[in-house]
């Protein structure tokens, strides 16, 4: 099961199926899952009109998808991957409700980008059966998987999640549970001080950008990624690793709180540092 059928939810449920594996996709209101399955299949759809895919496997792999409203069909599963919205109160709810539902050995994984596992798994009575699965965004295209270890999470655990992220053709990277883990850790101070960069007047969006690509050799340049990313997704984090770790160095810029206030989100909202005409949620 797959809990969140947003851009990331929809993307681990593809490479689930493209992988073989029958996956439930679980939402909480109708109109988010409808959008979000049909983002699916308009996104495979594009992979066979650039002859990537044949229309056989498209209709293969959407024939092992099934959306539900019904978080109880988790009695059903034996994994299941958490992507709902980067809050903790709300991961913890879904956790708690999934733990009630899925059978004693079903592993609970959290695609979180930033949160602490080892938090997550205390509100459930399996800690040793709660593991980070952070993917990368978007899903299909990126190869790698953090896989992050709790305090509690067992050995076997650990081997079952690393086994499903190599079957489902990524890369995984076992990390201990920190604050950002590696990726974000690395990553968001980078972002953090491209976004001061145009609050203090030294360049252009798209000239800091440019800086980072030609000048770094970056295949998209730090701002882009995050318009691409979610400019409320990377000031939560933000927040987090600055709560965390308690180092000033962490405190997101100014105009990223300001963006995220008015609604400039990146890509998702149609505009963030850049402007997108084929926004989606």
């Amino acid at each position: 099961m797959v809990v969140g059928a947003g851009q990331m939810g929809r993307g681990i449920a593809q490479v689930a199926a493209q992988a073989g594996l029958s996956v439930l996709v679980c939402d909480a209101e109708e109109a988010f899952l409808d959008r979000g399955l049909s983002a699916l299949e308009k996104q495979l759809a594009r992979s066979v009109e650039r002859g990537r895919m044949a229309a056989a496997e498209l209709a293969a792999v959407m024939s092992r998808i099934e959306g539900t409203l019904d978080l109880g069909r988790a009695a059903e599963c034996g994994f299941v991957v958490e992507a709902v919205t980067e809050s903790l109160e709300v991961k913890m709810d879904v956790l708690r409700r999934l733990d009630a539902a899925a059978p004693a050995g079903t592993i609970l994984a959290s695609n979180t980008s930033s949160l602490p596992i080892t938090q997550l798994a205390a509100c459930t009575v399996r800690p040793d059966r709660v593991v980070g699965m952070h993917f990368m965004n978007p899903v299909p295209a990126m190869k790698l998987v953090e896989v992050i270890r709790g305090l509690l999470t067992s050995d076997e655990t650990m081997a079952t999640t690393l086994a499903l992220a190599e079957r489902l053709g990524k890369t995984p990277v076992e990390v201990r549970d920190a604050p950002g883990f590696v990726v974000n850790r690395l990553l968001m101070p980078l972002i953090n001080e491209a976004a001061f960069c145009v609050y203090e007047g030294l360049a252009a969006p798209g000239d800091v950008d440019t800086v980072m690509r030609l000048g770094a050799n970056h295949p998209m340049g730090p701002l882009a990624l995050a318009d691409l990313v979610g400019l409320d997704v990377v000031l939560a984090i933000l927040d987090v690793l600055y709560r965390g770790f308690g180092d000033p160095k962490y405190r997101a810029c100014p105009l990223l709180r300001q963006m995220v206030l008015a609604g400039r989100l990146g890509r998702k909202s149609g505009r963030g540092f850049f402007e997108y005409a084929d926004s989606s949620s």
